[in-house]
């Protein structure tokens, strides 16, 4: 490992902002991630792990170390004739990932292809997209404890995932590093290929795809390819469009809120969800309710396509802030502000950032 100083942060994270690290490391093994914390001196000080840096905007330079994880590694264990199990470093590409398990027919991360980051990151942000998330395919997550220096093995449920939640964002944010994860994914090659029940086809514009494919009998190859096929129209290319993908999550109100709104906006689209409402930081006794896309409540207001120098809001997708070029961090705080107010005053919603912002 070798300790850089005053580092530019730019071609590391995908938001294209000009700031610097103090201090700046690449540990390449899970050995090295644990030598580092041996370093006592250096950990003492602002830690900020750093994976694909594709759902970050800093604000300002970081004033501390900012360790980029890079361990490689992909370890196959046979679990039964049904699933396989599959532990991962934390600095593997995760959609170089998910086409390794794709190439082998194990489903369960098909819909999650062509998104953005580490495998390290996805347990912390709990990815989602097209009706899964990648908490139905973990079985666990390793991790060290950044200032005592202890390994742990959480499971499923110790990990509290919620909606673009867990508890390495929450309780254990900037306390820990994720050294490895553990997937349990279905083995198609053990069922039935008329059986298409293990596919999530009713999302998006899967199922669209799928048939402008000339597709009817899909396989997760096929899902696959029509998930990567919208996502390259929908959303931009950070290496040509400095952007964090979306920059907000997806609204849940309650049922009544929902009423009165398909009332006032007939054309509203909305979901039931049932989940723990806890994990979105909602007080209700329901545990169903409905997520309005952040999106079209965004394009109501007239932002989608808006640009204001090199800040905009992208014209395929307004869940998406971008930086044309040498837009500053305030031009997109303020930009992100204005939209919060404005979905704010005329449906009654709090859009919160789905981005983490340092």
């Amino acid at each position: 490992m070798h300790l850089d100083q005053k580092i530019s942060l730019k071609p590391f994270h995908t938001f294209g902002m000009e700031v610097e690290a103090r201090y700046f490391i690449e540990p390449r093994t899970k050995e090295e991630i644990l030598t580092l914390l041996n370093y006592r001196n250096m950990i003492h000080m602002p830690v900020l792990i750093l994976g694909g840096g594709s759902n970050l905007l800093f604000t300002k330079d970081f004033d501390g170390l900012v360790i980029r994880i890079k361990s490689k590694g992909i370890e196959v264990h046979e679990s039964d004739q049904d699933y396989v199990r599959i532990t991962v470093q934390a600095g593997e590409d995760w959609d170089p990932f998910v086409q390794f398990c794709v190439e082998r027919r194990w489903a369960g991360l098909e819909n999650l292809s062509l998104i953005p980051g580490t495998v390290g990151a996805a347990p912390i942000q709990n990815i989602g997209a097209y009706g899964v998330e990648v908490k139905e395919t973990i079985e666990s997550v390793h991790f060290v404890e950044i200032d005592s220096g202890i390994q742990k093995r959480f499971t499923n449920d110790e990990c509290d995932f919620g909606y673009r939640e867990s508890i390495f964002k929450k309780s254990l944010k900037g306390k820990i590093i994720i050294l490895d994860v553990t997937f349990r994914l279905l083995k198609t090659s053990a069922i039935d290929i008329s059986n298409q029940e293990h596919l999530k086809l009713d999302y998006g514009l899967i199922r669209e795809e799928l048939w402008m494919m000339n597709i009817t009998r899909p396989g997760i190859s096929d899902v696959r390819e029509a998930v990567c096929a919208i996502r390259r129209r929908k959303l931009p290319d950070p290496a040509k469009v400095a952007n964090a993908g979306s920059f907000f999550k997806n609204p849940f109100i309650p049922e009544e809120q929902k009423n009165v709104l398909c009332d006032r906006f007939p054309s509203m689209p909305w979901y039931p969800e049932q989940f723990d409402v806890k994990n979105v930081g909602l007080n209700s006794d329901n545990p169903v309710m409905f997520k309005i896309p952040a999106a079209w409540l965004i394009e109501q207001c007239g932002w989608k396509g808006h640009r204001e120098g090199d800040a905009g809001v992208y014209p395929d997708q307004p869940l998406v802030l971008v930086n044309y070029g040498n837009a500053g961090c305030q031009q997109i705080l303020d930009l992100m502000k204005r939209i919060i107010d404005s979905v704010s005053d005329r449906f009654g919603i709090i859009l919160e950032p789905e981005v983490n912002i340092h």
